[in-house]
């Protein structure tokens, strides 16, 4: 039986492959789906809602890649792959789920507000999500969070929020923002980049396709060129939004405290205070952001205190997959009045972790686990090597007392041990609560 010559294939199946394979469809193109894994997520899915579909698994074909118009790639599959790269060698276009929405999006009358950065993204996208809902704006929120973007468009749609990585941005040239920002860059997939200018070129890419910059003032790396507007925002020094002395200032004028706020870290606060600027670009008042900021209680696995018994604070923040997450919530935690006890580790993804070195003196102790517990047991005299999270939290809860805060932020991946960062998280809300009857 002859093969079918697709002009579009599928690179990379789950759930942005399953949502790339509705949009073509809808446009009445079929296209051919494949992926590396032999039995990818979504494949039952795509089986029962497109049967006409092609699915090859357990390997990219690559001849019939490079015979194709346009390969629109995932964003978890490298596109410096042979296959991937012999197709755009041959002239093939390579693209992914969000250029197809950029694309899409610039027939309605919506705006678009990207966001990107190594931590902070998600608290961000939906907390701003959360503003411009309460203010009456029919905002539609996902990208590389919850729902993927070609889901999103509707022709109500007033403002798309999109959550934006590395990865996806590397195949994406013509999206139009309204505002955009890099909330912050720190050392990440490495184990994906040549090198971490690779890494910030990827994330720098967003401010190519954007009207106004909110960039944090604190972060060199975040700022614009000069070449269009741009707004900053601080925790460290006076700017367009800042801190200062536990006052959030906009303009000079104090606009509400942190202490109103339900986060918490100063890494939150920052957070805040660029939501306040973002939706501030599409018409949103002042009072009206900060009223919902205030009763924001944040997102699962990113600093979420999930209880206080015994006067103990456990905060889970299993999100934290990189150096820099863990070293900002740290960071934003100097403050705290007792005694914090860290349990991290996992898969460090060949990362520099010497910058942890420093923020682990202001930890009472160190309780690592998984693959590179070992590199983390080196950097402090603090830190000791345990078997798994069971024995972090035993530990822990054996040494912390009211008033202290045992805090899951691992700095490393959890594929080491874990189906990913929510199951490392879930695990730890588990045992506060076995820990706590």
């Amino acid at each position: 039986m002859a093969e079918t010559k697709h002009t579009h294939w599928v690179v990379g199946l789950g759930a942005t492959g399953l949502s790339v394979v509705r949009y073509l469809c809808g446009l009445g193109i079929t296209p051919g789906v494949c992926d590396s894994r032999m039995s990818p997520p979504g494949a039952a899915k795509l089986a029962e809602e497109f049967p006409q579909v092609e699915l090859i698994c357990g390997h990219f074909p690559a001849q019939r890649l490079a015979q194709a118009q346009q390969l629109i790639v995932s964003p978890g599959i490298a596109v410096a792959s042979e296959a991937i790269a012999t197709a755009a060698a041959s002239g093939v276009e390579i693209v992914g789920d969000i250029e197809l929405f950029a694309r899409a999006v610039k027939a309605q009358d919506a705006k678009v507000i990207g966001i990107t950065g190594s931590n902070g993204k998600s608290t961000v996208t939906s907390l701003l999500g959360e503003v411009l809902s309460k203010a009456g704006i029919a905002a539609e929120i996902g990208g590389n969070i919850g729902t993927p973007a070609l889901n999103l468009l509707s022709a109500h749609a007033q403002v798309y929020v999109l959550e934006l990585s590395s990865f996806q941005l590397e195949t994406t040239t013509s999206l139009d923002c309204t505002a955009a920002t890099i909330l912050n860059v720190t050392e990440d997939h490495l184990d994906r980049y040549p090198d971490y200018a690779a890494y910030l070129a990827a994330k720098r890419r967003l401010y190519q396709q954007t009207r106004c910059i909110v960039a944090n003032q604190d972060d060199p790396q975040t700022w614009g060129d000069g070449a269009i507007e741009e707004l900053r925002f601080s925790v460290q020094q006076e700017s367009d939004w800042y801190l200062q002395h536990g006052h959030m200032m906009a303009a000079g004028e104090s606009i509400g405290k942190v202490d109103e706020l339900q986060l918490i870290g100063r890494h939150n606060y920052a957070n805040a205070l660029a939501v306040l600027a973002l939706a501030q670009s599409v018409g949103v008042s002042i009072q009206d952001a900060l009223k919902t900021i205030k009763q924001y209680p944040g997102l699962a696995h990113r600093c979420q205190t999930v209880a206080i018994e015994e006067g103990i604070r456990y905060v889970n923040d299993s999100k934290a997959t990189n150096v820099g997450a863990t070293v900002a919530a740290l960071d934003g935690l100097t403050d705290y009045p007792g005694n914090i006890y860290l349990i991290a580790g996992g898969d460090a993804k060949q990362a520099d972790l010497t910058p942890l070195a420093k923020a682990f003196q202001g930890v009472k102790q160190v309780l690592a686990f998984g693959k590179d517990a070992e590199l983390l047991v080196r950097l402090s005299e603090n830190c000791q090597r345990v078997e798994d999270l069971d024995a972090a939290m035993a530990q822990a809860k054996l040494s912390a007392h009211s008033g202290d805060l045992i805090l899951l932020s691992p700095a490393c991946a959890s594929l080491d041990m874990y189906p990913n960062f929510m199951a490392r998280g879930d695990h730890f809300c588990q045992l506060v609560r076995g820990a706590n009857g």
